[in-house]
């Protein structure tokens, strides 16, 4: 015997779902609420815990906020609610405020950051330019670098002290390029300034292709 249910499935809504960011990382969520989100701008994305683990990653003035979703075979679980539906979700916590629990900051759920949107134009460019060792020539030189969005990903990175050479998660955020010891740290072994960078160079010396 066959059934028929015109209500839709998780799987179908979540697909369809506008603001479910897929494998975005808690970083690139945190740059992206912070650079182009507003007070209340909320996405969903996968959580590193699991299938059926989802991050709603919420901004509140000037931090987000991060809480556990769960998928199950009735709909979502948030803390001890359960709802059919995301949307059911989401029209319950625009009314109710989310209570972040650290600071005792109240959250409402206000817009959906979509997960197809133009970075805006508003990130300072960068100089670039090279080395002049011998045999290379002005063609070498960059005169501009292209404007800088938020982007992550891992870069291999020599020890200050150590010299040895270590996989590392950089983020870039506007003025802020963090590294982080795996993808999956929350804090940044080191947070560099890039106002106080006023060029970045190419280094030959290392025998590593793409080297700065």
């Amino acid at each position: 015997m066959s059934y028929y249910s015109d209500t839709p499935s998780v799987d179908d809504e979540l697909e369809s779902l506008g603001w479910y960011h897929f494998d975005l990382s808690r970083h690139a969520a945190e740059a992206l609420l912070l650079s182009n989100g507003k007070d209340g701008s909320y996405l969903l994305r996968n959580s590193h815990e699991g299938p059926g683990s989802f991050a709603l990653s919420v901004r509140a003035k000037d931090s987000v906020k991060h809480f556990h979703v769960t998928r199950k075979s009735s709909g979502y679980a948030f803390g001890f609610n359960e709802f059919a539906s995301l949307q059911d979700f989401v029209s319950h916590f625009a009314n109710q405020p989310l209570l972040g629990s650290e600071t005792g900051t109240l959250i409402v759920l206000k817009c959906p950051y979509p997960w197809r949107v133009e970075e805006p134009s508003i990130y300072e460019s960068v100089r670039v330019h090279t080395a002049m060792q011998t045999g290379r020539t002005e063609s070498d030189l960059v005169a501009n670098a292209p404007s800088f969005g938020t982007k992550e990903g891992y870069l291999v990175k020599l020890g200050a002290v150590v010299k040895n050479w270590k996989q590392r998660w950089f983020t870039l955020n506007r003025n802020e390029l963090k590294y982080f010891k795996d993808k999956m740290f929350d804090e940044p072994i080191r947070t560099i300034d890039l106002t106080a960078c006023s060029a970045v160079q190419f280094d030959y010396s290392k025998d590593r292709v793409n080297c700065f």
